[in-house]
């Protein structure tokens, strides 16, 4: 049955991911780009070509439909959701991406840029032998995170309308927008989209089977200063700038990403931005654990503290704010989502990966707003990035999985849901 998604995925792929949907984390629109909406009409015309029911996109660029149930059996409504945008960390207009049929290990010359993707620096491309990969061409990001989970959703989708005698529940789709900014759930009305639970298609190689992520906080460090010509500067100019660097400088260098991996947290500085007068640094924090999460929050605290004793009070500030949580608190009261998958992936040959999400989904949101929703694999790797590519093999076995799934739905006995 793979060999049956893989040329649907992957003419979606090609056609979503030329489709610019950068998301916008300085903008307060709604969506926050408006090319966004490019690609939900496409995909409205799309599901209703294909004959999907209660299609409905609303003012803030939720897209949700239907496919039918065709079984009086008393199933779960099951949700299966993917995001529209891609990620502002690198370019993501104009995408070109590279078809590499049969893959033998080589190098793949990244056509606009002149790099290589190598399996050297990217050792999981050596399982990837014979397969067929998308990658970009360098010059921008592919946009795989997360077009090839909504590749993966309608080719499943389209397999079951075309083989209706494989029975299924009510099943409902959903395609949001802002993730990669994280607001992919503010305006998700859970009750509208109708489903009991379900699953995000927007993981990484194959197995991958997430119940599990990141706490997840942001936090805004500003500095105040005093703009004085430096030529008569002695005594009077407060720069911002330099007191923002030796704020980084204090905190603890063994406390960031480059230092952690596993279930190890950590503090990133992801941006800073001002001027003499005003400098702020803006910080993402991660953990597996709210207490420690708390306490990289209190250390910038900490660390605030000890410069306005040293410079006077006004000098700075701190703010932090919730992100998301971890979705596992919810699952662990619906196991029976992650069981189902763990199942149909072994049955299908796939050795399931629960290592957790060392970062978040719409479903981590999700998931504390009502609608348990784990997340599944899509086949790609290095997201957000020029390297960026996918297995459209992996693709296609993550369909069949989602097949898998829905069938498994109509076997399963659920006392209550």
């Amino acid at each position: 049955m793979p060999h049956t998604f893989k040329q649907p995925a992957l003419a979606r792929l090609l056609r979503y991911t030329q489709i610019h949907t950068t998301s916008d984390p300085d903008s307060q629109n709604v969506p926050s780009s408006p090319q966004q909406w490019d690609l939900l009409r496409l995909l409205q015309a799309e599901v209703t070509e294909m004959g999907m029911t209660e299609i409905h996109l609303d003012d803030r660029g939720y897209l949700f439909a239907t496919l039918p149930a065709n079984t009086d059996k008393p199933i779960p409504v099951l949700g299966l959701l993917a995001h529209v945008d891609t990620s502002p960390d690198f370019n993501g207009k104009a995408v070109k991406p590279q078809v590499i049929e049969a893959y033998q290990g080589e190098d793949i010359l990244l056509k606009g840029s002149g790099d290589y993707l190598s399996p050297k620096n990217f050792p999981n491309l050596d399982r990837l032998l014979g397969h067929t990969l998308v990658t970009t061409d360098g010059t921008s990001l592919l946009g795989a995170d997360d077009k090839s989970g909504i590749a993966i959703i309608l080719s499943a989708v389209e397999y079951l309308l075309n083989h209706p005698e494989i029975p299924r529940g009510k099943i409902r789709i959903g395609f949001t927008t802002d993730e990669e900014i994280g607001r992919g759930a503010d305006h998700f009305d859970v009750k509208a989209f109708g489903a009991d639970v379900a699953y995000t298609l927007d993981g990484g190689p194959l197995g991958e089977l997430q119940g599990e992520n990141f706490n997840a906080d942001s936090a805004t460090v500003t500095f105040y200063g005093r703009s004085v010509h430096p030529g008569t500067a002695k005594g009077k100019m407060i720069n911002a700038l330099t007191r923002a660097c030796e704020f980084q400088q204090r905190l603890p260098a063994h406390l960031t990403p480059e230092t952690s991996e596993g279930r190890k947290g950590f503090m990133m500085l992801h941006d800073i931005r001002g001027d003499l007068e005003k400098c702020q640094l803006h910080y993402i924090l991660r953990s597996f654990s709210r207490r420690e999460l708390a306490e990289f929050g209190q250390n910038l605290h900490d660390t605030m503290q000890a410069m306005v004793q040293q410079y006077g009070e006004g000098c700075g500030e701190v703010e932090i704010h919730e992100q998301y949580r971890n979705m596992a608190e919810v699952l662990d009261d619906y196991r029976y989502l992650v069981e189902i998958a763990e199942k149909v992936m072994k049955e299908q040959g796939i050795t399931p990966n629960l290592e957790p999400i060392r970062g978040g989904t719409d479903g981590s949101r999700l998931s504390f707003m009502g609608l348990p929703t784990p997340n599944l694999f899509t086949g790609g790797e290095n997201f957000h990035g020029r390297f960026e590519f996918i297995s459209v093999d992996v693709m296609a076995q993550a369909a069949k999985v989602v097949v898998g799934i829905i069938t498994a739905f109509t076997e399963t006995e659920f006392t209550s849901h």
